[in-house]
């Protein structure tokens, strides 16, 4: 299978967040593909785009909850965390984009192609 550097690295970094080897993820997806042949490539690739997103949102989250940490830490210690607004404010729109997301995957044929 030939992928360029985008592709691979996509797969790569889908692969290490699914917990697989690329080898792994690559034969699970393609299992996957191979026992629902009504799917079409549409849908395929709606999907491809979601979990792009989700991986996108999960490095987000991991970003404002390390950036929250560190806010409540100077709290603790009495001192003033003067970003604390602007650290939730960030937790808040990952949130609101995983909930996005959500939306999309739960709710058929909304901002879908098929």
């Amino acid at each position: 299978m030939r992928l360029n550097e985008r592709e691979h690295a996509l797969i790569t970094a889908a692969a290490q967040s699914a917990g697989m080897s690329v080898a792994g993820f690559l034969a699970h997806a393609a299992l996957v593909a191979a026992r629902d042949r009504s799917r079409t490539a549409a849908a395929v690739a709606t999907e491809r785009e979601v979990l792009t997103e989700l991986f996108a949102l999960r490095r987000q989250l991991g970003r404002a909850g390390s950036n929250l940490n560190q806010a409540a830490r100077v709290l603790n210690f009495g001192g003033d965390a003067a970003d604390i607004k602007a650290v939730l404010d960030d937790v808040h729109s990952a949130v609101d984009k995983v909930q996005q997301v959500t939306d999309r995957m739960t709710t058929p044929g909304e901002g879908r192609s098929t």
